[in-house]
């Protein structure tokens, strides 16, 4: 009877160590996304889609409600208040945006552009496009 007492005490013990260790190393992980210092000249490229007209008027990320007239975009990792310029790799039209928003939340998109900002890089028929984008004016990130 204790043998068996022990047994499953180890079981146990085995187990809080393996979670612990689970949890390192996935805090670990988000920690290190999470430390990028430098963002100044960091590109990248992806899909871009923009918002729909029913999100005007609704809070964003910054506190301030989305403007579908201003040059405003989401982007899930770079800081909020961030210059950036983006490019549409198909019409090579471009336009500086100001990151002010978390997103997007569709899937395979790697930034949501305000419509303003759709319209000037040539987007508004074909919904998704492909981009490239470059932080031109980075801002401290306070998370």
């Amino acid at each position: 009877m204790v043998r068996r007492h022990y047994g499953a005490l180890r079981v146990s013990l085995l187990s809080a160590c393996f979670r612990f260790v689970i949890c390192a190393f996935i805090l670990a992980g988000l920690v290190s996304s999470c430390a990028r210092t430098n963002w100044n000249g960091y590109t990248e490229q992806g899909n871009a889609s923009y918002y729909a007209d029913k999100f005007q008027g609704r809070k964003m990320a910054n506190g301030q409600p989305y403007r579908k007239g201003k040059l405003t975009a989401a982007h899930k990792k770079i800081p909020l208040g961030s210059r950036v310029k983006v490019t549409n790799l198909k019409t090579h039209r471009s336009v500086k945006v100001k990151i002010t928003d978390r997103g997007p939340h569709g899937r395979n998109r790697m930034i949501d552009l305000s419509r303003a900002a759709a319209r000037k890089v040539g987007m508004i028929e074909a919904g998704v496009v492909p981009v490239k984008i470059k932080v031109l004016k980075p801002k401290k990130d306070k998370s």
